[in-house]
């Protein structure tokens, strides 16, 4: 099955990632340097007027696209294996935004998140517009889709994981979280957060300390903020 994806950074970040590209469509006269890599990896090209590129791609295309194989799962068992360094896992539980999920990824790939977790059911899956978002980081962080969360939160247990949740209803913050062991945090949607059963099996909850009028922030932000916490006590 393939994909089209559009967007000078989207289709640039393909192609430096070796991904397997079908075909690239460009407006004539724009993004040469993303041409000229195009052609030394071989990679099929054709030009198109303004007219009969716009419709042949979606709006707001930045002058570009391409037909790519679509996107590919990572499974967890080579996730956990993948390196010897305490590793840091994002879970999303009930993520349906890809925009949301976009900028996970673009914020996991700036802050060295090993995986992001997806359920097959109740989630976006990784498709044109969660890679347009993320502006190319979909190519390098890895998205393990799997049945059933809780199940998944067993086995990270049974791989030395600690299981962090997202919850407003708690006292422990994020500036809590014990950092030095491998980790797994989940994020909730801002609508209903974390679902029950996810939530009992996490081994403790944590939330993002705020001082506003309006406690809530989105997932996409919510996620980064927590990223970056972990990424920066890391060192």
């Amino acid at each position: 099955m393939a994909t089209i994806i559009t967007g000078k950074n989207t289709v640039l970040e393909a192609i430096k990632a070796d991904h397997k590209i079908y075909e690239l469509y460009y407006l004539k006269g724009s993004n040469i340097d993303i041409l000229e890599l195009a052609n030394s990896k071989n990679i099929k090209v054709k030009e198109y007027d303004k007219f009969n590129l716009n419709k042949l791609l979606p709006s707001h295309n930045q002058g570009i696209g391409a037909l790519v194989e679509d996107y590919k799962y990572t499974s967890l068992e080579d996730a956990i294996k993948k390196g010897d360094h305490n590793k840091l896992f994002i879970m999303l539980d009930s993520i349906e935004d890809p925009h949301n999920l976009g900028a996970i990824l673009r914020s996991s790939d700036a802050f060295k998140v090993d995986a992001v977790i997806i359920p097959k059911n109740r989630s976006v899956k990784l498709n044109a517009t969660v890679a347009k978002v993320s502006t190319g980081a979909i190519e390098y962080v890895d998205v393990i889709e799997v049945t059933n969360l809780n199940q998944t939160i067993k086995k990270l247990k049974d791989n030395g994981f600690w299981v962090a949740g997202t919850d407003m209803d708690t006292t422990q913050t994020i500036h809590d979280i014990d950092v030095n062991t491998n980790l797994c945090v989940v994020i909730g949607n801002e609508g209903k957060g974390i679902t029950r059963l996810v939530k009992e099996n996490c081994d403790y909850m944590v939330k993002i300390p705020m001082s506003g009028h309006v406690n809530s922030l989105n997932a996409s932000v919510s996620a980064a903020l927590i990223i970056y916490e972990i990424y920066n006590k890391r060192g």
